[in-house]
């Protein structure tokens, strides 16, 4: 585990098993994540890429017809009004494989959950 804010090997290694076109979405989420946050610890946490600050921060996670954020229900409330349209759950949000990605929207909710984890 990384604990200086640098790049993870184990999370370079969880990208580079995807396809291309995958593999560029989740490096752009990646960016997004260690901008918003970069303090944040990077590593593998059940077997997806895991930030941690101040406690669990947020996952990212491809799969057959998405990909999978977990920024924990707080970050998920906090947006549901942008979240419009997007498949959720109560820690989870689907971004299908085809539309284009909010990566922007992404930042902001990191952002917050970084301000979240700051008042634990």
């Amino acid at each position: 585990m990384q604990t200086d804010g640098s790049r993870s090997a184990l999370v370079d290694q969880y990208i580079s098993q995807f396809p291309p076109e995958i593999q560029e979405r989740l490096i752009m989420i990646r960016e997004k994540i260690r901008k918003a946050a970069p303090e944040a610890t990077e590593t593998i946490a059940y077997k997806i890429p895991t930030y941690r600050l101040n406690g669990n921060l947020v996952h990212f996670a491809a799969f057959k017809n998405h990909i999978g954020l977990y920024p924990t229900p707080g970050g998920i409330e906090a947006f549901k009004e942008q979240l419009i349209g997007y498949k959720r759950a109560k820690g989870s949000i689907q971004f299908p494989h085809g539309k284009p990605v909010p990566y922007d929207l992404i930042f902001k909710i990191v952002e917050y959950r970084v301000a979240e984890n700051r008042k634990v």
